[in-house]
């Protein structure tokens, strides 16, 4: 918490241009106020303000989110629907900003009845703002109207889909498992003078990268960038990386890696390195898989992925000391693991016998991060 607070704080206490804010204390209290009475309250307060509207967008999604994450429906829906009274609402940014942020909550009908009530507020509907409504349909998991929606609203309003509406469709398709679909779009996109751009690019390896049958259409989609002008970042190579490891092909995985690490344009990142030790893992390479990790705790690299398949599978083939020690690595790194890999360990010294040492290992975890409370020593092992 200490750390959201620090970075709200610096998106709207530290610019020089607010015009009348609420106080440090009002802020920090919409932060931590866990009657959501209040909360609200507060919230509707602090809206009075013009430089808290105008600033505190980061302040905006963190209440919403928690409202929503708690189910607190009606109390998303008295927040923004508040933000309508002021002249604010006129603007592209501000409705766009209702609009998103009831897509967030999962409240689609709300978002389009904000849509259709741009008018009234002397807003237009723009190209963002259909964007807006689309992603909104992402968001609330409406997949199969995304296409439709775009084409609907781009002739009613005689709007042109740009780059960001092809890349909401793309996603859209994807979350469809509708891939020559989204393949498709990139035809359209160039047909009608949209070039694509990396996000475009990164959405369709990733999702082809992701199925070992369709990586060869991957690597069509990766000379197709390369042709056309698009030069691939680390995160275009982590894709093709992944495919090699899905589809078995870990020796060329392995010198892709080698490839990247005496490229001086381009090094390896973290993302790298746990897919290189996912490919061992699952090639049953152990050695190799340990060996990279251990070489990620060196540089202080590692990251919640970096344990996520080396600790079970250490756990399988009954390395329980090395996988413990890696959980105590990683809770020692600021809780820096999930909890799948603790409780493998857990279950792992419950069927040795080692309770005591499980018991251990839970109070350490359930002390790092409150993630950690659901972790749990098996019944009947006390």
């Amino acid at each position: 918490m200490a750390s959201c607070s620090r970075i709200l704080f610096r998106t709207f206490c530290t610019s020089p241009s607010l015009r009348r804010l609420p106080s440090r204390a009002v802020l920090r209290s919409l932060l931590v106020e866990k009657d959501f009475t209040k909360l609200v309250e507060k919230f509707k307060e602090s809206s009075e303000l013009v430089g808290f509207r105008n600033t505190a967008i980061n302040l905006y999604k963190h209440t919403v989110n928690r409202l929503a994450s708690a189910k607190q429906f009606s109390s998303v829906e008295e927040i923004l629907e508040y933000q309508k009274k002021y002249k604010d609402i006129s603007r592209e940014g501000f409705a766009i900003r209702i609009i998103s942020l009831y897509g967030k909550a999962g409240m689609l009908d709300h978002a389009i009845k904000t849509f259709e009530e741009l008018p009234e507020f002397k807003c237009n509907r723009t190209i963002k703002c259909v964007n807006a409504l689309l992603s909104a349909h992402v968001d609330c998991e409406k997949y199969d109207e995304v296409e439709p929606l775009m084409r609907e609203l781009m002739t009613k309003f005689e709007l042109t889909p740009d780059i960001y509406s092809y890349n909401i469709v793309i996603g859209a398709f994807f979350q469809r498992g509708n891939f020559d679909e989204a393949v498709a779009v990139l035809d359209e996109m160039e047909k009608n003078g949209v070039k694509p751009s990396l996000i475009t690019y990164f959405n369709i390896l990733n999702n082809l990268y992701s199925r070992s049958e369709l990586f060869l259409k991957g690597e069509e989609i990766w000379s197709r960038m390369e042709k056309s002008g698009l030069a691939p970042d680390i995160r275009c190579y982590n894709f093709k990386l992944k495919g090699l490891v899905v589809t078995g092909k870990m020796s060329e995985a392995v010198k892709l890696v080698e490839e990247l690490e005496n490229n001086a344009g381009m090094k390896p990142d973290v993302f790298t390195y746990n897919t290189l030790i996912k490919g061992y893992c699952n090639d049953g390479n152990l050695d190799e898989a340990k060996r990279v990790f251990d070489a990620l705790v060196k540089k202080k690299s590692t990251n919640r992925h970096s344990f996520g398949d080396i600790v079970p599978c250490l756990c399988e083939k009954g390395e329980l000391d090395t996988a413990l020690k890696m959980c105590n690595v990683g809770l020692g790194t600021k809780g820096s693991v999930n909890v799948g890999p603790v409780q493998a360990v857990v279950d792992g010294l419950i069927k040795k016998s080692r309770i005591q040492e499980a018991k251990k290992l839970v109070e350490l975890a359930k002390s790092r991060n409150p993630v950690f409370s659901h972790l749990e020593i098996p019944s009947g092992s006390e």
